[in-house]
């Protein structure tokens, strides 16, 4: 009855069927490593940012990478913005996606140490974005900024180039060792995002907080790609049931037309 099984049709078939299980369960485990990575992340990002506030000397230094739990961590700094010394972070766009600048001040701590603190998104005075734009000054004087500290940006990570030969005081990545050579000075690890004090007007536009990564998409897909593999199988018995019925049916049919006229 199922000897059809062993036609070129139905070898193939099977072959197909033992491939896409295996297949199909190892991408299930990827899917289910990636949700253990981004529920990791998302931990991670949460920790950081419910963290009590600390002085941002007590995470980094001159020269100090910021780690992974390092980053997003809310620190605190007392100084003066160097206005003097601001350069723009070119090709950044703000929550609509519209293209412009990042604000980067130097801001200078009582021991002469300059933290570099990112003041938010300014949209470009043109198409061109070469000429430098009209920033809105931070508060004069000795303030306490607090901020979210962020690591180095690096062409590796972000996968921006850092170009040569840009329009003055314009840069592409925001490196502290980049600005510490520019500086002459002794520039901490990492940059902060400014959170407080809040620009008056609006502007610079203060970047929000990142994302929570849809870990719970990865933890569906996985359980998909597990489904579609017991799927398999199940199909697979399916059609071949369907198909030994076809053929005996198919048989039954000669029977009985040759069984009428003997019965008349």
């Amino acid at each position: 009855m199922y000897r059809f099984l062993l036609s070129r049709q139905w070898v193939i078939l099977t072959l197909v069927a033992l491939l896409l299980i295996p297949t199909m369960i190892r991408l299930g485990i990827w899917q289910m490593h990636r949700y253990e990575e981004r529920h990791a992340r998302n931990q991670l990002v949460a920790d950081a940012l419910g963290a009590r506030p600390v002085a941002v000397e007590k995470l980094t230094a001159p020269g100090h990478t910021v780690t992974t739990k390092e980053r997003y961590r809310t620190v605190t700094a007392v100084g003066r913005f160097d206005t003097g010394h601001e350069v723009v972070v070119r090709r950044r766009v703000n929550s609509d996606e519209e293209v412009g600048f990042h604000v980067l001040t130097p801001f200078v701590l009582a021991d002469g140490k300059v933290l570099l603190v990112n003041r938010g998104w300014i949209p470009s005075d043109g198409p061109s974005q070469t000429a430098f734009p009209k920033i809105p000054a931070p508060p004069s004087g000795r303030i306490t900024v607090t901020g979210r500290l962020m690591p180095d940006e690096t062409t590796e990570a972000s996968g921006i180039k850092n170009l040569k030969g840009l329009p003055d005081r314009q840069v592409m990545l925001i490196n502290s060792e980049q600005e510490a050579r520019r500086l002459d000075a002794r520039v901490l690890g990492g940059y902060i995002v400014q959170t407080t004090p809040e620009p008056k007007g609006d502007t610079p536009e203060l970047i929000g907080k990142p994302g929570e990564e849809n870990a719970p998409l990865n933890y569906a897909y996985a359980l998909q790609w597990w489904l579609f593999a017991a799927g398999v199988p199940l199909g697979w018995v399916i059609l071949a049931r369907r198909e030994a019925r076809d053929r005996a049916a198919a048989q039954q049919k000669p029977a009985e037309a040759q069984a009428e006229p003997a019965g008349v």
